[in-house]
């Protein structure tokens, strides 16, 4: 249910405009109360997000799972490379995306998700079993990986879902170039 509330709230984002589309006017759309919207979602921001919540608890878990001798790079690299199709696979994908970039409020939550979603990254990365890695590392290793994740998405974007996005993950990764022995100072 979470997620057909969620898809109908996203094509109601896209035809009148998240600013101009009530919690009522969703709930309408999908046969609910308020009240009813309410048990799934806590804000109208919320179901923007969902999809984004759930595969980043997801690739959290992956990470953590991820062989011990697997160097972090490589790590981050194979889940992120395992998620594309899941992160995207959908029209839903790229109205959300679209919506995100041209509301402001929905822009500023997407940068604190991000924020919070890299520190659990960091956390798994730093953490996985059998490794050695300092947190200055685990930190500069995930926002790379965001990095590349933010220019996938935007090419995506702009190529109206039509760009290869797992060939643009690993280009991307590819042209990142991550010493396997970082030295700390």
């Amino acid at each position: 249910m979470r997620a057909e509330l969620a898809q109908v709230a996203i094509d109601l984002f896209a035809r009148q405009g998240f600013d101009e589309t009530t919690v009522e006017d969703i709930a309408r759309a999908a046969g609910m109360t308020k009240r009813s919207f309410f048990r799934y979602f806590p804000t109208k921001e919320d179901v923007v997000f969902d999809g984004i919540d759930l595969t980043g608890e997801n690739v959290v878990a992956d990470i953590a799972a991820r062989p011990a001798d697997e160097r972090p790079w490589e790590c981050l690299h194979h889940v992120l490379q395992a998620w594309q199709e899941e992160i995207h696979a959908s029209e839903q994908a790229l109205a959300t995306i679209r919506l995100i970039e041209a509301t402001p409020a929905l822009a500023g939550r997407l940068h604190q998700r991000r924020t919070e979603w890299r520190r659990r990254v960091s956390d798994a990365l730093q953490h996985r079993p059998g490794t050695d890695l300092d947190p200055y590392t685990a930190d500069l290793l995930t926002n790379a990986a965001t990095a590349v994740l933010d220019a996938v998405s935007s090419q995506w974007a702009r190529s109206d879902g039509n760009a290869n996005r797992p060939a643009l993950l690993d280009q991307g990764f590819n042209q990142i170039h991550v010493d396997p022995n970082p030295q700390q100072e």
